[in-house]
């Protein structure tokens, strides 16, 4: 995520679709989840680990409309880092300093002792605090609430940012969502999903209807939809017997018709072609050219397309997605907890996972500083298995 102050761009709101209520209801049948509660553990454990580490992948470049593609693979192929097998190099040279993040230091390869302060890893911390406060029968009011005490108002960007204020002035969502709010449509209620996968493992629709009470606080149309199918995607993770067998799933928890639906398939579609990695991407960005950098649908494009290619492959996975551009921190983060639900934790090299060193920084009150197998335990002891 990125501070207020960039350019919303064009909010997407073409049908009726796009739009969200509280009546939908997604149908999908539930599936078995691991049956073992050690490999239950493994794979929970695994998407904590994965959201870390694909996060701090991508935060030195984390800036879309300066961090290209094409800018991204400069700065690799210059270090001598191309295929990325590892976190990012630090710089060849003093060209790139000044943009990238102002956090790259504790970020890049060599320098890593535990994980850097993020947003992305603060919304997963705060969910499960949530859960653990008040259940899986919260409400979205207890959601505001939540942020209120325990999560600074100036560690909050775009969409929660506005939602936080409204919060802040009295108002109640859906208000908080719709009122001052030109980021509705933005990617912050789909980096705090994971949750609600996690907790949810093989039931995808019960995620997704957790993550929408989420969301709703802030977001609105794809936004919502976004938080739903990255929740879902992370719920089918445990059971789905491959990523294309995931994404298909997710996909059954939103509409058909929505512009984020339309753009998952389409880039399924060239993935089937055997359409090289690149042009996939270069034609998702022609098709959504124009809604932003930090917008839901084509963030959603980059790590479909991540995923798609990664095939199962943890450090492929993750690094095609951050390479892929646009909200890079986020969209890896997201990324790094599939694969990691996929592979578990035994599945994620060492050169992930060592350097993180089983310690979360965070902005959460109470929670800088916790284990990274802590936040995992607490957890998976709330992890419902359907049925």
């Amino acid at each position: 995520m990125t501070p207020v102050g960039t350019d919303p761009g064009r909010a997407d709101r073409p049908a009726s679709a796009d739009h969200p209520t509280l009546t939908d209801r997604p149908t999908l049948g539930d599936r078995p989840a691991p049956a073992d509660r050690a490999e239950l553990a493994d794979r929970v454990l695994g998407g904590w680990l994965g959201r870390i580490a694909g996060n701090m992948l991508g935060k030195p470049v984390e800036q879309g409309d300066v961090w290209t593609r094409d800018r991204i693979d400069r700065y690799l192929r210059r270090a001598a880092a191309l295929p990325l097998t590892d976190y990012l190099p630090e710089p060849v040279g003093a060209d790139d300093l000044p943009e990238l993040r102002p956090e790259w230091r504790g970020c890049v390869r060599g320098r890593i002792r535990g994980s850097c302060r993020d947003d992305d890893i603060d919304y997963a911390i705060l969910g499960l605090d949530l859960l653990e406060t008040h259940g899986f029968g919260f409400s979205t009011e207890q959601v505001g609430d939540l942020w209120l005490l325990r999560l600074p108002y100036l560690q909050t960007f775009t969409a929660e940012r506005a939602a936080y204020r409204n919060l802040a002035n009295g108002l109640k969502p859906p208000l908080t969502a719709t009122y001052d709010n030109p980021y509705q449509e933005w990617i912050g209620a789909l980096i705090r999903a994971d949750i609600h996968g996690w907790t949810s493992p093989g039931d995808p629709r019960r995620a997704a209807s957790l993550a929408r009470r989420d969301a709703v606080l802030s977001h609105t149309g794809n936004g919502v939809y976004g938080a739903m199918w990255a929740a879902a995607l992370i719920a089918a993770a445990f059971t789905a017997p491959s990523v294309r067998a995931a994404v298909d799933t997710a996909l059954t928890v939103i509409p058909a018709s929505s512009r984020l639906a339309r753009t998952v398939r389409r880039a399924v579609s060239l993935h089937e072609t055997r359409l090289p990695w690149e042009d996939t991407l270069t034609t998702l960005a022609e098709e959504t050219a124009g809604l932003g950098w930090i917008h839901t649908v084509p963030n959603a494009a980059v790590l479909t397309t991540g995923l798609l290619y990664g095939d199962g492959d943890f450090t492929r996975t993750i690094a095609l997605t951050v390479r892929g551009g646009l909200d890079t921190d986020s969209n890896g983060a997201t990324a790094g907890s599939v694969a990691g639900v996929l592979t578990g934790a035994r599945g994620i090299p060492a050169q992930w996972r060592d350097p993180l060193e089983d310690t979360v920084r965070s902005a959460v009150f109470g929670f800088d500083g916790v284990r990274i197998s802590e936040l995992a335990e607490r957890t998976l002891r709330l992890a419902t298995l359907p049925g």
